[in-house]
């Protein structure tokens, strides 16, 4: 059974995964016109307005709840890890991963929106009762 674990991590944590996720980011930066430049003004216009929905949550507020959930501590520590191994190059290869993943991670959210179904009156993913 380890060996089989082994041979998995081995094909899942490969450098394949890194060309995956860089081909899958430009892909969809392509697709969507790099839309992480284009409203990137927009963007700072939202996140700066004073407003809040209806539900009483600022666009800051959900902002830095999305961020929360999705950067981590795990994500931090290893920044400082790659920073102190790799030196300078480490930040800019970073700062290329982050700048593609954008398009991906918008368009994961896009989906999760596209894709939710009204039940009970609430919106929810697919699958949950």
């Amino acid at each position: 059974m380890e060996e089989l674990v082994n041979a998995i991590n081995g094909v899942v944590w490969s450098p394949a995964l890194i060309y995956l996720c860089l081909g899958v980011g430009l892909y969809f930066s392509l697709r969507t016109r790099f839309l992480q430049l284009r409203h990137f003004q927009e963007m700072l216009r939202l996140m700066f307005n004073r407003q809040s929905s209806s539900a009483g949550v600022s666009s800051f507020q959900a902002l830095a709840m999305t961020l929360a959930g999705r950067v981590g501590t795990g994500n931090i520590a290893g920044v400082a890890t790659a920073i102190t191994f790799g030196g300078p190059g480490a930040m800019f290869w970073m700062w290329l991963v982050a700048f593609l993943g954008a398009s991906s991670a918008f368009v994961e959210s896009t989906l999760g929106q596209v894709y939710k179904e009204k039940i009970d009156g609430q919106r929810r993913p697919p699958g949950i009762e």
